[in-house]
């Protein structure tokens, strides 16, 4: 019997509040046969790059077989209905059948049960912001369409949401925590984490933190900025990341125990307001469009936190795997709710089903794989 136990209501109201709020989420963030040997983008204890396949490297491909599951049968997709672009009136059906193709090598398509199975017994956590929480939901859906009929239970406590498969003993979370560093009386702490204990003895950690650090006036959280007893009211934005995510690094080289416990940095995903980024300079930015920029390559600039984020990975101790989803997600200017959202334009998040279920199929793959 498929039994589900939830305070459905409060926990959807808290997460569509979470998504849309308008006061700590501006447009750019309330809204970017097998091989061996491939480049996971595996920093810290590194192995050096074989010949193998990089999964980060590719294009989008139409596949008919596409989308995994269908969001209207989710009961999941609701808890974000600006991420519901087919209820929400998107006309268009193109975005929903495209499919990740490394360049030098195939990926499975996603198998959920199997995913449930390798995880039996464990955790699984995503940290970070609503770009958190798009993968999280993403990954909901993925695993309640490969098994339909099996119980599960989903809560939330404070800024903790869990979905749990009994039968499977599997747990997946989403703990908002969009900066990674504490934020206490407008002044992040640079050198503090915040909620670092809720991290503690999970099996598979992934990360995420760089929309917020864009905010800007009236959509800006902080005054200052704090390292030790020192404070500073002006410092280059990068720079803070920089000290931050180096914060979180040393945290995980000395808490982590890699033998117990896979840490993943979600990299940067990319947004679309502008057309000249992908030379459409007469297009404003990702409203009316319906399919990716074709190929291989993104003319536009990486995103400036794309470099500080591996700076920072490279340098640790113990691994971290970087999801880098920043040219796939580059590529996908079609992938946003658009217009079609309750929070107005959104070229920050992503559809569901859409961009986000290829995260996971590529955090899956290097799960079975490594």
């Amino acid at each position: 019997m498929n039994v589900r136990i939830f305070s459905l209501g409060q926990l959807l109201a808290g997460l569509i509040m979470f998504l849309s709020s308008s006061a700590s989420s501006p447009p750019h963030d309330r809204l970017k046969p097998q091989s061996t040997g491939r480049n996971f983008h595996d920093h810290g204890q590194q192995e050096s790059p074989t010949n193998g396949c990089d999964l980060f490297e590719g294009s989008w491909v139409f596949d008919s077989s596409y989308p995994l599951y269908d969001a209207s049968q989710c009961p999941f997709a609701a808890a974000a209905s600006a991420l519901n672009c087919q209820k929400n009136g998107r006309p268009d059906h193109a975005y929903l059948h495209y499919r990740w193709q490394p360049t030098a090598c195939q990926i499975s398509r996603f198998d959920g049960r199997g995913f449930l199975e390798r995880m039996r017994g464990k955790r699984v956590m995503f940290v970070g912001d609503s770009l958190s929480a798009n993968q999280w939901q993403s990954l909901a859906c993925m695993l309640h369409a490969a098994v339909p009929n099996a119980p599960y239970a989903l809560g939330s406590r404070g800024p903790l949401t869990t979905l749990s498969f009994p039968e499977f003993g599997v747990s997946v979370m989403f703990l908002k925590n969009g900066f990674l560093v504490s934020l206490i009386d407008r002044t992040l702490k640079l050198d503090t984490l915040s909620s670092s204990g809720m991290w503690m003895g999970v099996d598979v950690l992934i990360f995420n933190t760089y929309h917020w650090w864009l905010h800007t006036e009236r959509f800006r959280t902080w005054d200052s900025y704090q390292i030790g007893n020192q404070i500073f009211k002006d410092m280059d934005v990068m720079e803070a990341y920089r000290i931050a995510l180096t914060t979180w690094a040393n945290w995980v080289d000395s808490n982590v125990d890699s033998t117990k416990t896979r840490v993943f940095f979600q990299g940067i995903s990319a947004s679309h307001y502008h057309g000249t980024e992908w030379n459409e300079p007469n297009v404003q930015n990702c409203s009316g469009q319906t399919g990716p920029v074709e190929g291989s390559t993104y003319p536009g600039n990486k995103p400036p936190g794309d470099a500080v984020v591996k700076g920072v990975l490279s340098s640790m101790k113990k691994p971290a795997v970087l999801l880098d989803i920043a040219l796939l997600t580059q590529l996908r200017k079609d992938g946003h709710p658009s217009t079609y959202a309750d929070v107005g334009l959104d070229c920050s998040h992503w559809c569901l089903a859409g961009v986000p279920d290829t995260w996971n199929q590529l955090l899956y793959t290097i799960l079975v794989e490594s």
